[in-house]
């Protein structure tokens, strides 16, 4: 009947509808904790502190990837992360020397200094600058780096749901796998922020604007200097077009024979008058 057809159509709406509410509360759920970390930001007027703990938490991560926990000194790779540590966060940190000189550092010692020399190589980059400067650059680039970060979430979890209700043809249950995908794209968020801030403040040279006005101060002579020559030339040339003569106007157009009819005979010798044969083309 047409009642009961038109509770199956409620009830599989009320389904869709259901589904999408739990997709959206896995995305609400993330957007609750990255709100609630933005807004500490924006309360804060200074986040060093949180901007060492993420530095802290990329040496480890850099550290971890060549030497493993509960590992044998042999399975270290202390030039690579030596090379590492350069490239990424230009860091010199000479580990090899370090167990030369002591035989008896284990791996979280080594660890632990590294991390020490970390913080000391930013704090001795960002002396220079007043600490109320280098505490609002901190916050613009951890503001800004979380939220294009969380854009490209956004975007890479509305893919996930577009193609999730593939994952029943493999005997799984596209919600489950939704909320497991989704929790790992969010892992990667995180570590993709705490990488590319601490990345970004290790190698960024610093230059605040009071730094900046004596070097345009230095350069303003010289603009001047270009811009008077450059005037100078103008008048040379004005100067010199007033002095000569003007040129000669061009002679006009003399047609070399009369205007032919459209039925004269045509002038190439065919014998057909000048519309049906060279007029055609006029």
């Amino acid at each position: 009947s047409i009642e009961s057809a038109q509770r199956k159509v409620e009830a599989h709406n009320f389904d869709i509808r259901k589904q999408l509410l739990e997709y959206d509360n896995v995305a609400n759920d993330q957007r609750r904790e990255i709100y609630q970390l933005r807004n500490s930001i924006l309360e804060s007027q200074d986040v060093s502190d949180q901007i060492a703990a993420l530095r802290e938490g990329v040496v480890t991560d850099f550290f971890r990837a060549h030497v493993p926990e509960e590992s044998m000194e042999e399975q270290w790779d202390i030039p690579g992360l030596e090379k590492v540590y350069a490239a990424e966060l230009r860091l010199d940190l000479p580990l090899s020397k370090w167990l030369e000189s002591d035989p008896s550092l284990d791996d979280d010692a080594l660890l632990k200094r590294a991390i020490d020399e970390a913080h000391a190589a930013y704090a001795r980059k960002m002396a220079a600058n007043p600490p109320e400067a280098v505490h609002q650059f901190e916050r613009l680039i951890l503001l800004s780096t979380l939220d294009n970060h969380w854009l490209e979430h956004l975007a890479a979890l509305d893919h996930l749901r577009q193609g999730i209700h593939l994952r029943g043809y493999a005997q799984k249950n596209p919600k489950q796998e939704y909320k497991r995908e989704a929790f790992e794209l969010f892992g990667n968020l995180v570590e993709s922020v705490k990488l590319e801030v601490t990345r970004t403040l290790m190698t960024v040279e610093l230059q605040l604007r009071e730094q900046v006005e004596p070097a345009e101060k230095l350069q303003a002579p010289a603009l001047e200097n270009v811009q008077y020559q450059h005037a100078g030339y103008e008048e040379a040339l004005a100067g010199a077009g007033a002095d000569s003569a003007p040129a000669a106007k061009p002679a006009p157009f003399v047609r070399q024979m009369g205007k032919i009819g459209r039925n004269d005979p045509c002038p190439c010798g065919s014998g057909k008058k000048y519309k049906h044969c060279h007029g055609k083309l006029a």
